[in-house]
């Protein structure tokens, strides 16, 4: 009795392929699953209609901080 080596390696390839193939069609499931349940009981929060005055202060002092950094380093 003679068996095709070649055949049982693709058989056995198909086998492996698919395998992990189903693996990851079930993970992506399932983490859709948990994202759609963390979102339902864990909203994000909104944001404040104040938060863009509170966000334009800071953004100045990042710039300001900044441009100092620049010229420190050009300088020295």
């Amino acid at each position: 009795m003679e068996t095709n080596l070649v055949i049982e390696g693709f058989k056995f390839m198909g086998l492996g392929m698919g395998t992990v193939f189903l693996f990851l069609i079930v993970m992506i499931f399932s983490m859709n699953i948990m994202s759609k349940v963390i979102h339902r009981f864990f909203p994000e929060p909104q944001a404040d209609v104040n938060a863009p005055v509170a966000a334009q202060k800071d953004n100045k002092k990042i710039i300001a901080a900044i441009t100092a950094a620049i010229t420190h380093h050009r300088e020295g």
